[in-house]
């Protein structure tokens, strides 16, 4: 179904304007005939924006597991993830899919069985969806199936997770609460404390294994994350390995290292919405003013990322026409795609329109490549 776009001021490279555009399967035009449409879009009152491009999201995690140790079938619950993505603006999703050495939620098992829905489902689904797999580096016993799915081109994107060091210090006479690590990994607190000790006793092995997967990834075209930077240095060390994407860097200065590498980083919007980090790391507000932070991405919760631009313009720390970027064209470019991120001629019809409002944006209507993936208001749709 073509529609015509009619009405809205929409974020061009040039900034906002009063344009038409033309939506198909086929792509964006924006020189419109009218007559080539079947439906009409009054997007009069509407920002038409770029479709959100989302580099790191686990908040599916929530559906497949609400409460602990109460799982749903993976194919429901990433369904229904994706009428969440659609409904919040985002057309292009990567699934944060952690493989830890950790059994249960994020276990192998369990990654597999996502890589394997998220296959089987792409065709149902509204959001362009892909695997952002996190591999947490003591996760030695994995490798193998790791190299596995590197080489059958299952994986766009590969982060590497430590948090060893952190659950170890965590865990420092045994007597500590582990809470939700534990509980979603079915493992009770004696147990998950043993195999902690277990792999903690491994860990000279670790730094040959991320060397060779992270060779692996890179030959086969791979874009590679690194995961909560704490210093320059090991900014420094994950860039000798061709990771030019710094996820979450845990202070300014690691921030301030990237970037002056030329390479991104990514920030939460969460971090933003929340007016701060919720874990004692940078503000992403502050990042963002600072022109530390190249991306925003969801994290754990969906909303956030066109709430997060907004909050960003109102209060005056980047006006939306800049902002935007920060989830649209900058996260397409450093994840290689060529077809999206912006609203230009040609490019996939991957578009938001919205609404501010006193609560911020109010998402109106979402197409995903050409498809009209949601509407809460059909009274602006007319037969041409």
């Amino acid at each position: 179904m073509t529609f015509l776009i009619q009405g809205g001021s929409a974020l061009l490279d040039t900034g906002f304007e009063q344009a038409d555009l033309m939506v198909s399967r086929e792509g964006l035009s924006l020189e419109p005939q009218g007559t080539g449409a079947r439906l009409r879009f009054d997007a009069a009152g509407l920002l038409v924006l770029p479709g959100i491009v989302d580099i790191h999201g686990d908040a599916f995690e929530r559906q497949i597991m609400p409460r602990p140790g109460v799982g749903f079938p993976v194919p429901m619950a990433l369904l229904d993830t994706d009428r969440q993505l659609v409904a919040n603006g985002i057309t292009t999703a990567f699934h944060g899919v952690t493989c830890s050495w950790e059994p249960g939620l994020r276990g192998e098992e369990s990654a597999n069985r996502l890589i394997e829905a998220v296959e089987q489902l792409r065709p149902e689904l509204m959001a362009d969806t892909h695997i952002h797999l996190r591999h947490e580096t003591f996760n030695l016993g994995s490798e193998t199936t790791l190299s596995g799915w590197i080489a059958e081109g299952r994986l766009r994107v590969l982060a590497f997770n430590d948090h060893m060091e952190g659950i170890v210090k965590t865990t420092t006479g045994k007597k500590a609460k582990l809470g939700r690590m534990v509980e979603r990994s079915g493992l009770d607190e004696a147990e998950f404390i043993a195999l902690v000790d277990a792999l903690w006793a491994r860990r000279d092995e670790v730094a040959e294994s991320v060397r060779r997967i992270a060779g692996m990834a890179r030959d086969a075209g791979l874009i590679l994350l690194s995961h909560d930077d704490p210093s320059p240095a090991e900014r420094q060390a994950y860039r000798a390995l061709g990771c030019a994407v710094a996820e979450f860097p845990m202070t300014e200065e690691t921030a301030a290292e990237a970037v002056r590498a030329g390479e991104a980083t990514v920030f939460g919007a969460p971090n933003v919405v929340r007016g701060g980090s919720h874990t004692g790391c940078p503000s992403a507000a502050e990042m963002v003013a600072k022109d530390l932070a190249t991306i925003l991405a969801s994290d754990y919760f969906y909303p956030a990322m066109a709430q997060a631009i907004w909050r960003l313009d109102r209060e005056g720390t980047l006006p939306l026409a800049e902002g935007w970027a920060l989830v649209s064209r900058n996260p397409a470019r450093h994840l290689g795609f060529t077809d999206r991120g912006s609203l230009a001629e040609g490019l996939r019809a991957d578009l938001v329109l919205a609404e501010p409002s006193a609560h911020g944006l109010r998402i109106v209507a979402t197409f995903a490549a050409g498809r009209l993936a949601h509407c809460t208001d059909s009274q602006r749709i007319r037969a041409n």
